[in-house]
């Protein structure tokens, strides 16, 4: 959040609240102090920061709650963390455990318009022909073993093999479908967001436009809500949401639709 304005150790306190509420409902000094691995004096100190800026709920010896403005700002952070890991990994192939310190340490001071930027080109690694998973593998390949012009003869042709099987799939699988056709684990590209009125706009205001690559992560036990992930942002849709979103599979077949 722009508006606010914290020391990257206080954004570490407030993500680390922000998780262990997730979890939780509520946290304990304790349960921050073991998960910062820090004393319990350097959390109490932090929770009075915290606290007199109205982003927690906090008393002595009580337990810790988010308010509207702190679950507003935690959720921010927790999001710029995900995007930089995610990014190393799929990007980069770096490894988990590392590309998460990296994250850690970068999130505090990446500007929002490069942060999107990474968002973006993420987007399109993952999308385009050239890219996706056989790309990462050819980029962790050459950080380790180097890389010929044979190698990148063998790279192109194998490129050109696939491009030409997705787009005969393409004819039967990548047409607009309904967002509830999807199943939990696969992603898909927005196509097209339905209708004008104050839902549509909503959803749009979410990030979820024609282009965005979005992915169903979770269907509640009852089929309502759906929670899905879209530009780092990890959201909880209801069926009348969803109902409006064309999209374009990207992983895997169309499976059976999601009972809602």
């Amino acid at each position: 959040m722009a508006d606010i304005a914290l020391s990257a150790s206080l954004e570490d306190y407030l993500e680390a609240i922000y998780t262990i509420v997730s979890e939780k409902q509520a946290a304990r000094a304790k349960d921050i102090a073991d998960k910062l691995k820090v004393h319990r004096s350097s959390v109490t100190n932090a929770l009075h920061e915290l606290s007199d800026r109205l982003l927690i709920n906090y008393a002595p010896y009580d337990i810790v709650t988010l308010t509207d403005k702190g679950r507003a700002v935690g959720a921010d952070i927790v999001r710029r963390h995900e995007i930089l890991s995610e990014f190393f990994v799929k990007v980069l192939a770096v490894d988990e455990a590392l590309a998460d310190r990296t994250a850690c340490e970068m999130e505090h001071v990446v500007p929002r318009p490069v942060l999107d930027r990474f968002i973006r080109f993420v987007e399109y690694v993952e999308t385009c022909p050239r890219g996706g998973a056989k790309w990462i593998k050819g980029f962790a390949h050459y950080c380790t073993e180097g890389a010929s012009l044979d190698d990148c003869e063998h790279c192109v042709e194998a490129c050109l093999v696939d491009v030409r099987k997705r787009k005969n799939q393409g004819e039967t699988n990548s047409m607009a479908v309904a967002l509830t056709t999807l199943n939990p684990g696969q992603r898909a590209r927005v196509t097209k967001v339905k209708g004008r009125g104050p839902v549509s706009q909503r959803i749009r205001a979410m990030g979820i436009t024609p282009g965005a690559v979005m992915e169903i992560e979770r269907v509640a036990p009852l089929g309502d809500p759906v929670d899905i992930k879209v530009r780092g942002y990890h959201l909880s849709l209801r069926r009348e949401d969803l109902d409006g979103i064309e999209v374009e599979c990207l992983a895997g077949p169309v499976g059976k639709p999601v009972e809602l």
